[in-house]
């Protein structure tokens, strides 16, 4: 039988409990409950079950993952992972999620699109759910703790021979230390075939926030209410990638406002077809510092909401402030051939 490591210290709640048993009720559950009994965890399923404190934290989570760590940087390697996080108020999951897949995902483990179930104080975070079933919020969260198991299990991914590879950025190819990194990295991926798309200022107007129904329809043409680029180029684009790269740099710790517009178009596309089979990597370049609040912001728009798979070591990020300063950064060169190898072997289906 299928066997998943449920990563679940600490003292939890009855419903974080019965969300865990939901998760492995088609495996067998190897429960790891503290740091010092943790096994080899390369090459496994991974369940991590996390209870929030009052705060927002979870010590006994963090000091399991601070463990992992200190086996080095490929101690989760070749694992797949997903996560289940309980609140005991409405706030908290989602950046809780987001913070423990940014570390797991830096220590080699990948997670297959959609890897979160979150269960605030009152489910009310389940509530869309609702609209299409006669369930009670309750038995939504187990069963979305079911699907997330058997989506484990059966996260087997092959590598994607001759993989088409979409680059998107909105930077001045003057100026941008970003760029310059995409472009130290894009040598070593000569063979691949790449398209790199430039969203310009005002090309993409940002989402409009139509009725789900509306949205439904225009997806179903292919389509989108504003049309445009984003409809033309970008859409095509990505629905015929096999992985995506979102080249970031860091405007005041988030995306810039250009690529943040086609992360919340997509949700067109996405209402016609799910992003399971494709690989989202980033390029971060901050100024100063941050560039990790740049990475689990795509960790949440695009792994957790939007299905795209998160291949391990899935983003490089380097600190470089002055044009051009990018290229002194030390070892920055060997830094961007490693992750072309990483992404050219990791873009699976």
């Amino acid at each position: 039988m299928s066997e998943i490591y449920l990563i679940m210290p600490g003292k939890v709640s009855r419903r974080l409990m019965s969300m865990a048993e939901a998760a492995t009720s088609c495996a067998a559950a190897r429960i790891i409950e503290t740091p010092s009994n943790l096994p080899d965890l390369k090459g496994k399923k991974i369940l991590f079950a996390v209870e929030l404190d009052d705060l927002g934290n979870s010590i006994p989570m963090l000091e399991a993952v601070a463990c992992i760590a200190r086996r080095g940087n490929t101690s989760l390697y070749g694992s797949t992972g997903a996560v289940l996080v309980h609140s005991s108020s409405e706030l908290y999951t989602k950046s809780a999620a987001q913070n423990l897949i940014f570390l797991a995902n830096t220590l080699g483990c990948r997670f297959p699109g959609n890897p979160l179930v979150e269960a605030t104080a009152s489910l009310s975070n389940l509530k869309t759910w609702q609209k299409k079933t006669s369930m009670s919020l309750e038995e939504i969260c187990l069963e979305l703790c079911v699907s997330l198991g058997s989506r484990l299990l059966d996260d087997n991914p092959i590598t994607v021979k001759n993989p088409k590879i979409l680059a998107l950025h909105s930077s001045s190819h003057e100026t941008s230390n970003t760029l310059m990194l995409w472009n130290m990295v894009k040598k070593h991926l000569c063979e691949h075939e790449i398209v790199e798309l430039h969203v310009e200022n005002g090309t993409v107007l940002d989402c409009k926030g139509c009725s789900y129904r509306t949205c439904k329809h225009y997806s179903l043409q292919s389509s989108c209410f504003y049309g445009g680029v984003m409809v033309e180029e970008i859409l095509p684009a990505i629905e015929n990638s096999d992985a995506v790269v979102w080249i970031c740099p860091n405007y005041n710790d988030s995306i810039s406002a250009n690529l943040m517009a086609v992360i919340n178009r997509l949700t067109a596309l996405y209402r016609k077809t799910k992003f399971f089979d494709k690989s989202v990597f980033g390029i971060i370049v901050s100024g100063n510092s941050g560039s990790d609040s740049v990475a689990k912001q795509l960790i949440g728009s695009l792994n957790i909401n939007k299905s795209f798979r998160l291949p391990p070591y899935f983003a490089l990020m380097a600190t470089a402030n002055d044009p051009g300063s990018i290229k002194r950064v030390p070892g920055i060169e060997e830094r961007a051939r490693i992750f072309a190898e990483n992404l050219a072997g990791e873009i699976k289906s």
